[in-house]
């Protein structure tokens, strides 16, 4: 192994370990993001690009048009699962791509003086608690419902229901909250930078 890939494979799994943290401790997360170097932007492409595809399948999932996927008898699971992922890849990378512009504007704005990657990165990071949402409230409300999820009426109406889409709608707030410390983050260092308290 050369000696330039161990670094870059540590920065790599510094990376990983800092995306997950995101959901734990953010502030040292977005802190990191100060460090625009093409190094560390292409260290973290690969987490940020993984939270972003899961947390737009789980954005996908949540619209009316999922939910009624298999009114249509020519639909079936495996027809649905593709088109939550290839859907839910284009969406959240439309989102990745798009609402990194409008953080970059907001940043601008608030006078965090962050480059418009570094707007992406934010905004991916902070997509976690969606791409979480995926992976925990998802598989509890497919094994409850099962298929009713994405029919109309059936079984996956009532309190219960009510409760899923609470954690969803949840699991955005806390993504937009984490997009403003984010952006409080990339302003102290502006901040301190620039030599204003």
């Amino acid at each position: 192994m050369s000696s330039v890939a161990e670094p870059t494979r540590s920065l790599q799994k510094e990376w990983w370990l800092r995306a997950l943290a995101v959901l734990t401790s953010p502030r040292g997360t977005f802190a990191a993001l100060r460090d625009d170097s093409s190094e560390s932007a292409e260290a973290r492409q690969e987490p940020i690009t993984a939270i972003v595809i899961l947390a737009g399948i789980a954005g996908v999932l949540t619209t009316s048009l999922a939910g009624r996927l298999l009114d249509d008898p020519n639909n079936d699971g495996v027809n649905v699962a593709i088109w939550a992922f290839l859907g839910g890849a284009f969406y959240g990378l439309l989102v990745y791509w798009l609402g990194g512009l409008l953080v970059y504007a907001i940043g601008a704005a608030v006078r965090a003086r962050a480059s418009y990657r570094q707007a992406r990165h934010l905004l991916g990071l902070a997509m976690a608690p969606v791409a979480l949402s995926l992976l925990t409230v998802w598989p509890i409300r497919l094994a409850i419902y099962g298929e009713d999820v994405f029919r109309t009426g059936g079984s996956d109406s009532g309190a219960g229901d009510k409760l899923f889409e609470a954690l969803i709608v949840g699991s955005f707030a806390w993504s937009f909250g984490l997009v403003a410390l984010g952006l409080i983050e990339l302003r102290k260092s502006s901040s301190s930078s620039s030599g204003i308290a």
